[in-house]
């Protein structure tokens, strides 16, 4: 079981897009994470028309390294770290340290 998934939101802790939240869009081998709209980096793209590519300067987004993320805890209004713990009936679920809060439901 990963810490960050797919779909978590996530805060940047560290780097030059500090303090940036946004959805965890793919998790890469475990270690990196692309982050909406964080890292953002200039690709100069040649036409596709096979796949309906334009061409150009676009926007992309880049890997962060999963250090320098944290999954956003919308009761503290930061970034947590998080832990595992098992429930009564048997489930392995997610949970803040800070204040053991459940972030599985």
């Amino acid at each position: 079981m990963r810490k960050i998934k797919t779909g978590d939101d996530v805060m940047v802790i560290t780097g030059k897009d500090k303090g940036k939240r946004g959805s965890v869009l793919r998790v890469i081998d475990g270690s990196y994470v692309v982050v909406e709209n964080v890292n953002m980096a200039k690709k100069h793209q040649k036409q596709n028309p096979q796949r309906g590519l334009p061409g150009g300067i676009v926007d992309k987004e880049m890997p962060l390294h999963i250090s320098n993320v944290g999954l956003f805890n919308s009761v503290t209004g930061k970034a947590g770290r998080v832990g595992f713990k098992v429930l009564d009936d048997g489930r392995k679920v997610r949970v803040f340290k800070s204040d053991g809060e459940v972030v599985d439901v």
